[in-house]
Formats: C-alpha cells, structure tokens, sequence
C-alpha cells in the first residue's frame, strides 16, 4: 500500500518510499547481490559499521551484501553511487550524522540533497564521544575541569578534528551552555588530535572511544564525560554531559539510507533484519567495539535522531559562528 505522508527532517521533506506498489517484488526481494555504499575511506567508523553488517545482512537475506568504499567530496562522491542506480533496494549508504547534518549546513555548493534524494532505513547505533584531557591537567573529575576553566578562562585550550567538525561542535555547545571560555585548536582529523593532547599540546579532547581507550589504559589520558545522553556502558562510571545539561546529546547517528523511491515494502524488510541484528549478541559487541551504542527501531525513530542531531548541530554551528563556505 502507498503511503502518502510527509517526513519531514533536515528542513527538508523527507519523502515516503511510495514510487511503485512494491508488495509482489519485496516477495522476491533480493535476487541478486546488494552494495553498501560508505562515503568514507576503509578504516573509518560507517566502513567499520557496513562491514559489521554485511555478514548477517547476507545471511538472512540470503545473497551477498558487500562493501563499496566511495570518499570525497563530502559524501557527494557516494551521495551519485547511489542516486546514479535504480531506487531498488539494491544500493544502500551506511554514513554517519556529520554527512548528513553538518556537511550541507557548513558547504555552499553540495550535490545531494538529503531530504530529496534518500528515504530512511535503519538507524543502526548512536557514536558517542568521549571528553579525555592529558593525564598532567590537574582536574579529575569534570567538575572539576568545569572550576579549572572557570578559574582560568580562556587558558584552557582544546583540540578538534577540524573547524565545524562534530567534536569541534561538541566542545562548543558544551562550553556556551556551561559558560566556559576555552581555545579551540583545530587538527586534521581525530588522529592528530589525540595524539597532540597525549603530547600536552592541547589540554583536551573529545573523541571517539576507540582512539583514546589505549591511552587511558597507560595512565597518559583520563576520562571525565560522554557527550550522550546517557552514561557508557563501556565506562559506566563516567558521567555524560547530560547529567550536567539537561537534554545535551552530540553522539552522532550512524545509519542506512536507500534511494528516494525504493520501495516501501523492501525498506521495511531491511529495517526489519537490521533491528534483530544490531540485537545480536555477537554485533552488539563488534559495535561498542567500534565505537558505537547499537539502537535499531522503526524509520521513524530514524527520522527523530536525525532531526534531533540537525537542531543540536546548528544551534552549535550558530554558536560558533561558522558560516558555510
């Protein structure tokens, strides 16, 4: 049956998969096999996810689901793998919040459109960050970080994986709604990042659980705070901002996208398998391995975590006063 309701998200309709009466082809869907298309190099967190997901997506599908790696351009590159194919089901993009939140709301010209040109799938897990100063500052507790900078504004400095970045983003919406002053330093990527706040080059910084968990092990990091909206479960004694700001949550969504037109019963199939997989004892721990909180849910839920993370994003973009370029 046709739905003929609006989503709407990013600012923008998020169209219903409605483009062809889909009951008798979902029946026989997939004959052949399906490409998850991730527009960032091999290694990175969505290639992680897809690649976590391509297994037990191809085993209760029943055909081979594999990985495509598409970076550049911001995710335009990936953004035409798809839009370039039939909206069968047969093509989908496994990426991130940032490429579909802050990429358009930071880039003047940009190919794709999110609200246009995907329909929601799956929402497969939030990626939490982790707030890690250099082992040497002499706050132990994000209490005490938050009287440190207090303290000493402006002295404090941070550093991020690049101007308008997630972690940039982060930082800055914790430090307006605390009223801190600290000094952003923006690195390229998280991997300069953290090893210049491991080198005392910079006090802080939020990044992912992956790249910091070594160092806290050695005793050269020290954890204070996640930017969810609810407590670790791999440090379930380190508090997340939101005990402190009420309603704060930068973890970013982590999620499946198909092609505007794909039809409503194949989506519905491919949300379906994905919620009992990221279910699976095996994924979940392949996940929070990786970095990531497994949720799954309905496309509405989807929908909700995207539109939450776009008013999070731009208020803080705002904040920052960054403007697209």
């Amino acid at each position: 049956m046709r739905r003929k309701t609006l989503i709407k998200l990013l600012g923008i309709a998020f169209l219903a998969p409605f483009a062809f009466s889909s009951s008798a082809y979902a029946q026989n869907y997939p004959t052949r096999a399906i490409k998850l298309v991730v527009p960032y190099s091999a290694g990175g967190l969505p290639d992680t996810v897809a690649r976590i997901l391509s297994r037990p997506l191809g085993d209760v599908l029943g055909q081979s689901v594999y990985v495509d790696n598409r970076p550049g351009a911001g995710g335009a590159v990936a953004a035409s793998a798809i839009l370039q194919v039939p909206a069968d089901g047969y093509t989908l993009l496994v990426t991130d919040g940032p490429m579909l939140s802050i990429t358009p709301l930071l880039t003047k010209k940009i190919s794709y459109d999110a609200g246009r040109d995907f329909v929601p799938v799956s929402l497969v897990g939030k990626a939490p960050l982790f707030l890690a100063v250099n082992a040497k500052v002499k706050a132990k507790t994000l209490e005490e970080l938050i009287a440190l900078a207090k303290a000493k504004p402006g002295e404090l400095n941070y550093g991020s994986a690049g101007t308008g970045s997630i972690h940039h983003l982060t930082a800055e919406a914790m430090n307006a709604s605390l009223g801190l002053t600290m000094t952003h330093v923006p690195f390229k990527g998280s991997a300069n990042s953290v090893p210049a706040m491991i080198g005392g080059q910079v006090d802080m910084v939020f990044a992912s659980p992956p790249s910091l968990m070594g160092f806290v092990k050695s005793g050269q990091a020290r954890l204070l705070a996640t930017n969810s909206s609810a407590r670790s479960l791999l440090v379930p004694q380190m508090p997340s901002l939101a005990e402190k700001i009420p309603g704060f949550d930068f973890a970013f969504t982590v999620a499946v996208l198909g092609k505007k037109g794909t039809p409503e019963a194949v989506v519905s199939r491919i949300n379906a398998e994905i919620d009992k997989i990221v279910k699976m004892p095996d994924v979940i721990e392949q996940l929070r391995t990786a970095g990531v909180d497994p949720v799954g849910g309905s496309v509405d839920q989807l929908v909700q975590a995207l539109r939450a993370e776009k008013t999070q994003v731009t208020d803080a973009a705002k904040r920052a006063q960054l403007k697209a370029e």
